[in-house]
């Protein structure tokens, strides 16, 4: 998978994020990994909802608007759940406390 970096305008530097943008990197998502760094994440589009069906480690789930900013946040969404936001047009899948840590908040502007 491609690799980019996500930035906000606060301290946010996540250097290790996997773009999935095809629906087979979609599908395969997260799956198979036993956890991720605090560098680490994934970039879902076009996504609105996700899934942690088959997952062994919770995530921060953070959504994005068609403007890259942040419409909302579900920090530790534990395995075999699901989160979804209607007016979302991307996801970024982080590790549990990543959003916190890398001061991700509802309103911010990521960019890559």
């Amino acid at each position: 998978m491609p690799k980019i970096t996500i930035t906000n305008q606060h301290e946010a530097n996540i250097t290790e994020v996997e773009l999935a943008n095809t629906a087979t990197l979609r599908l395969q998502g997260l799956l198979g990994r036993k956890a991720l760094t605090m560098q680490q994440g994934l970039l879902i589009l076009p996504c609105n909802s996700v899934h942690t069906f088959g997952m062994k480690f919770p995530i921060d789930v953070v959504y994005l608007n068609k403007k890259n900013q942040v419409i909302k946040i579900v920090n530790a969404l534990k395995p075999t759940r699901m989160s979804g936001c209607l007016r979302a047009s991307k996801v970024l899948e982080l590790a549990s406390g990543s959003a916190q840590i890398n001061s991700i908040k509802k309103g911010d502007t990521l960019s890559w």
